[in-house]
């Protein structure tokens, strides 16, 4: 591994590429230490370390930007509003007449700019729900401080558009990752969110739990990553033949590849899903209960009890069957086995065995199903990790193993690495060779 990074910083170009990389994240987590116009810092962090508050339904949110959410910081928003509007817009290929002939033409330049659009609506939506939490109180709830300097309409606005123009700074710096740095730039921008959270989260443990719980964490921890690496890098091949075909004086076709179809195809998105959808009824009761848990109409104190506490039964229930229904409904969208079987019949490709055309999208859809069925409850059995460590460990929320955080980092590790790799041997005519 050492041997490596050495070799990835010999190379003048993908050095240049490492080092902008490292850069953008660099600006990235300074970002989040630099407060909001119009918050109280001084408050906040009080409200943070005191041990008795914490971010609620929005601790999975804090999590991917790297603790700014709660924070108030510029960069409170993250990469959120950009996932939700790229999830959205694949969700809408589905039922828009225009978006799909756009992806059957191939102008992913013209979607890319639809989706920066809808993640300016989704910025300005969440920063004024950022803004209107932290007015009244909600965002750290069991905090008594004042967050924000004042009351005015002129503060709210400052701090609501300061919060657009972080998001859309992030943006800006995943998509120059993405163009002049290494791998994928908003993955890299959450996994460095993410991996900024370990140390405190570990460290907090072994000082409040002891350090035989810290060990127990560490253990469970790594047992997680060796299954998470495993399934990740597991993989369906299907074989596929390549008829021969004379296109003038060449021959082209005659060989024999697969079709990798991956155990986790959703990848993290369920559990994103979840989360999300989870977090409404308790933002509801939120606002109908106020800032004390006790008062309220009792549907809201019913949810407050039942579905904002990740402990509780009824909420790792709930949790793990939109994990499994949202794993199915992603994989049904994003993986067309139609189009893929067209694909294979026009340039004269075939399964083995089965027939060009419906036979093999019959195949292909009956592969898929098995494997999202594991890959499913795979999704499910991670994401309830942490969950059954507030029981079984007592680690509170600073369990950090588990869940998204796992799934990103490891799924993020690999892709990084494999993509350095395969410019590496690009550069390396006897690496290239063997």
């Amino acid at each position: 591994m050492l041997d490596s990074i050495k070799g990835a910083f010999r190379s003048p170009d993908l050095r240049t590429k490492l080092l902008i990389t490292l850069g953008i994240l660099t600006v990235f987590r300074l970002g989040s230490f630099i407060p909001a116009p119009g918050v109280i810092a001084g408050n906040v962090q009080l409200c943070l370390t005191g041990g008795g508050a914490s971010g609620g339904i929005y601790d999975m949110v804090n999590m991917f930007s790297g603790g700014a959410l709660l924070s108030v910081s510029i960069v409170a928003l993250g990469v959120m509003p950009y996932i939700t509007a790229s999830i959205m817009m694949q969700l809408m290929k589905v039922i828009v007449p225009r978006l799909q002939e756009l992806h059957a033409n191939g102008e992913t330049a013209t979607v890319t700019q639809y989706t920066r659009y809808l993640a300016v609506g989704m910025s300005a939506l969440n920063a004024t729900t950022v803004v209107t939490m932290a007015r009244t109180g909600n965002l750290l709830p069991g905090c008594a401080l004042p967050l924000v300097t004042d009351q005015g309409f002129m503060t709210s606005l400052i701090m609501i558009i300061s919060l657009i123009a972080g998001a859309l700074l992030v943006m800006w710096m995943g998509e120059k990752i993405t163009e002049r740095g290494i791998g994928n730039g908003m993955s890299l921008l959450i996994f460095t969110s993410v991996a900024s959270g370990f140390p405190t989260s570990l460290g907090t443990i072994g000082r409040t739990q002891g350090w035989g719980v810290f060990a127990s964490v560490l253990a469970v921890g790594l047992v997680t990553i060796a299954l998470v690496v495993f399934v990740e890098q597991s993989q369906r091949r299907i074989p596929v033949v390549y008829a021969k075909r004379v296109v003038g004086r060449q021959t082209l076709g005659g060989n024999t590849t697969f079709l990798p179809i991956k155990v986790n195809m959703a990848g993290v998105v369920p559990v994103i899903f979840a989360s999300t959808l989870l977090s409404l009824p308790s933002m509801i009761a939120q606002f109908a209960t106020g800032n004390q848990s006790n008062a309220g109409p009792e549907w809201a104190q019913w949810v407050t009890a039942n579905l904002t506490k990740g402990d509780h039964p009824i909420y790792m229930t709930v949790y793990t069957l939109f994990i499994i229904g949202f794993s199915f409904f992603y994989v049904a969208i994003t993986f067309e086995p139609k189009e893929i079987a067209g694909n294979m019949k026009k340039y004269g490709g075939f399964v083995p065995g089965f027939r060009p055309g419906k036979p093999t999208e019959r195949l292909l859809a009956y592969v898929s199903n098995r494997i999202t069925a594991a890959g499913a409850l795979y999704i499910g059995i991670i994401a309830l990790i942490p969950l059954v460590a507030l029981v079984l460990l007592q680690a509170n929320q600073n369990f950090p193993f588990g869940g998204a955080a796992i799934l990103i980092m490891v799924g993020v590790g690999l892709e990084t690495v494999k993509q350095i790799s395969a410019q590496m041997e690009q550069r390396s005519y006897p690496a290239l060779m063997r």
